[in-house]
């Protein structure tokens, strides 16, 4: 009985491997390819790819850049002085001096309205190019590792489309902001109304969003699909428009010439002149209500600075009116007498 005993006991206990079945084992297994590709080869390839798509990234990038950079630096082709050379060779009138300074202000608004559309431009093109690096690299590591990615990217075609069927807004996000980008409907820096009460100024653009920040700070995020039109306040130039009512009490032909010294005083001003393209027009009295007149003024600025040139203006032109004794509609408020006790309104008219 004991004898049965031991042997049971002596066949439950494992056999330990000699030396020699050790070193055998170790050797095939570090003899075995798939076990040198997985230590070595793989580890390398993998390597190989990521440093090959970190160089590609940063060098296609850097292109970009200096791309980007070279066009902004170089890209105006005539100055106002080489405008004035080819009219001196075919014999045209030199323009005066008033005109050559709105060359010049008309010249460095399209500078600036080009140097803002390749900054976003080479914005979008460096975010293409890393899609398309590391998506290669994603690509090319399963590959290394042994995943059939021909199947993958079968797969990943059917899934594109069910997501066009099912994500149509997204598919025309992208698809608005490609088009937006290419026609230049607007840039970066520029002052736009989306309409629906969304008016700002442009601060970033990507294929998918146009965001804008708004008078008050808000930051507004608008879809590229949802904006179906754009009013571009920024484009070449801007129009400052006046309305200046006036009494009827006035000796209107005083008035005209009232507000057309003080229109281009106003416009002389150091606040604002740099500013304005063209002096002042005063294009007439636009609107005959009972108790006043309101004359139309217009100005042409650079692009977007309209309303700082109209708030500057304003106070300057009211000035100018009051020391030359132009009188206006209900100067104390409508219903309130004046000093002398007498009514406004109608009568002050």
């Amino acid at each position: 009985m004991s004898t049965n005993i031991f042997q049971l006991a002596s066949n439950s206990v494992p056999s330990v491997p000699s030396a020699e079945e050790t070193v055998n084992t170790v050797n095939n297994w570090w003899n075995n390819p798939e076990t040198q590709a997985w230590l070595f080869q793989r580890p390398i390839y993998i390597g190989l790819i990521i440093v090959f798509a970190l160089l590609a990234h940063w060098i296609l990038v850097r292109g970009i850049n200096k791309l980007a950079n070279h066009n902004m630096k170089n890209g105006r082709k005539k100055t106002p002085e080489s405008r004035s050379e080819s009219r001196n060779s075919h014999e045209i009138p030199e323009p005066d001096a008033e005109k050559l300074h709105q060359i010049a202000l008309m010249e460095k608004s399209r500078e600036n309205r080009r140097k803002s559309r390749i900054k976003t431009l080479s914005g979008v093109a460096k975010s293409a190019v890393a899609i398309f690096v590391w998506v290669w690299a994603v690509i090319a590591i399963l590959d290394v590792v042994g995943i059939n990615v021909g199947p993958l990217i079968a797969s990943a075609g059917i899934v594109g489309v069910a997501l066009g069927f099912g994500a149509q807004s997204l598919v025309q996000d992208f698809l608005s902001g490609i088009f937006m980008l290419i026609e230049d409907q607007y840039g970066i820096g520029d002052v736009v109304d989306l309409g629906d009460g969304t008016m700002g100024e442009i601060e970033e653009i990507s294929l998918r969003i146009t965001s804008l920040r708004d008078i008050d700070g808000a930051l507004w995020h608008v879809r590229n699909g949802e904006i179906l039109k754009v009013a571009n306040h920024s484009s070449d130039w801007s129009i400052a428009r006046f309305q200046i009512p006036v009494s009827h009490s006035n000796d209107q032909n005083k008035v005209w010439k009232v507000l057309t010294e003080a229109m281009s005083k106003a416009a002389a001003d150091e606040r604002c002149a740099n500013e304005i393209m063209e002096a002042p027009e005063i294009q007439g009295a636009s609107e005959f209500n009972p108790d006043y007149l309101s004359y139309r003024v217009s100005v042409i600025t650079m692009p977007g600075e309209q309303w700082h040139v109209m708030r500057v203006m304003n106070g300057l032109i009211m000035n100018e009116l009051a020391e030359a004794g132009i009188k206006t509609p209900y100067p104390y408020g409508i219903g309130i007498a004046g000093p002398g006790g007498e009514p406004l309104g109608r009568s002050q008219s």
